[in-house]
């Protein structure tokens, strides 16, 4: 089995710093599925705000983190043999949509998420996919389909502002 760090992935997406939510993957085979890790720490930024008193708190890593971190996995096979980790050139990726969403039980620091991707169809530039996510075991996130589409940079570049009309 071969696993790529954090290199191979910032090679592939765009993700940087704190929003980059995908640690290594593993298991990948292009154009079908790919497993990725991400660890939960809790010294994650969304921790922060719960200060030292924080006593009876929940510390469960939150759902919209644990979607974006598998999205991002998702992405990262859809672009897997054809990478742009710069978002101002080429093709970047954008999200469509995301549907058939339950989730399980929770993750919490220390845990490692185990996100797995399978690629269902592809049409033209836009990639449907699926998948699960897991943390010591339990299932935590269930995705029907998450819709990716790549799209040249320059048709994204919005219109300048035109000036006011006159009355």
């Amino acid at each position: 089995m071969s696993v790529y760090g954090i290199d191979r992935i910032k090679n592939t997406i765009p993700h940087r710093g704190q929003i980059l939510l995908v640690d290594r993957a593993a298991d990948v085979v292009p154009g079908e599925s790919l497993t990725t890790y991400k660890a939960v720490s809790g010294n994650e930024p969304c921790y922060a705000a719960l200060g030292q008193d924080a006593a009876g708190t929940d510390y469960a890593y939150p759902h919209s983190l644990v979607i974006e971190s598998w999205a991002q996995s998702a992405v990262l096979l859809s672009v897997w043999e054809d990478p742009n980790p710069d978002v101002l050139a080429g093709k970047v990726e954008l999200a469509g949509s995301i549907g058939e969403v339950a989730f399980g039980g929770r993750a919490y620091p220390g845990d490692v998420l185990e996100h797995r991707v399978r690629l269902l169809k592809t049409a033209g530039e836009t990639a449907v996919l699926a998948g699960e996510t897991y943390a010591g075991g339990r299932e935590v996130l269930r995705v029907g389909s998450f819709v990716v589409a790549l799209r040249d940079v320059t048709e994204l570049i919005p219109v300048p502002d035109r000036a006011p009309l006159s009355v």
